[in-house]
């Protein structure tokens, strides 16, 4: 059986996600797993999909860095599933089975995981550098805080006697956020 896992790192990016689905359907698979999650958070489905391959089944991701976070962390995934005697399909490799069991498939995979791992350490480095230029050009002012949007609607609850508990609820923000911005508001 062939099963499909396809990820994307947040929900802005579904055109991603659609891809990774009709390529995963062509190439046959018959079950897929898929999440919006960042690949250095907990990935649920990823682990459904370890643990709901048999032997014989395939396992078919469309890319490496849609499977794996690093080198270490592909070739655990790799340790597991030949554990089940199961195969890995990578397609832009451009669909073979990457035989792992083989040392030239093991050095193949190892190599390109290491590439891939190299092209996120770069594009983290030249993000940092863009984020650091724009801070000091006074263009980037970071993530919008998101409870303190709320301080008026805050302010006016308390006002009415309401406690940080109930604010919190109903503004839909954290009991800490409501503290914070009460302090906050305090002369």
């Amino acid at each position: 059986m062939l099963i499909g896992y396809a990820r994307v790192s947040t929900t802005d990016q579904v055109a991603g996600m659609d891809v990774q689905r009709t390529d995963l359907l062509e190439t046959g698979c018959n079950k897929m797993f898929t999440e919006q999650v960042s690949s250095v958070a907990q990935r649920d489905q990823l682990s459904a999909a370890l643990d709901f391959c048999r032997d014989g089944d395939t396992l078919v991701v469309t890319r490496l860095d849609r499977l794996a976070r690093s080198t270490a962390d592909l070739l655990a995934i790799v340790a597991a599933l030949e554990a089940k005697q199961v195969g890995l399909r990578i397609l832009d490799f451009g669909g073979t089975l990457v035989d792992t069991k083989s040392p030239t498939g093991r050095m193949l995979l190892t190599m390109f995981a290491a590439v891939a791992e190299f092209e996120r350490a770069i594009m983290l480095e030249r993000q940092r550098a863009g984020i650091a230029k724009a801070k000091a050009e006074g263009r980037y002012r970071g993530r919008a805080p998101t409870a303190r949007r709320q301080s008026g609607r805050v302010a006016e609850l308390h006002a009415k006697g309401k406690g940080a508990s109930a604010i919190a609820v109903e503004v839909g923000i954290s009991r800490a956020s409501v503290y914070r911005i009460l302090s906050e508001a305090r002369p």
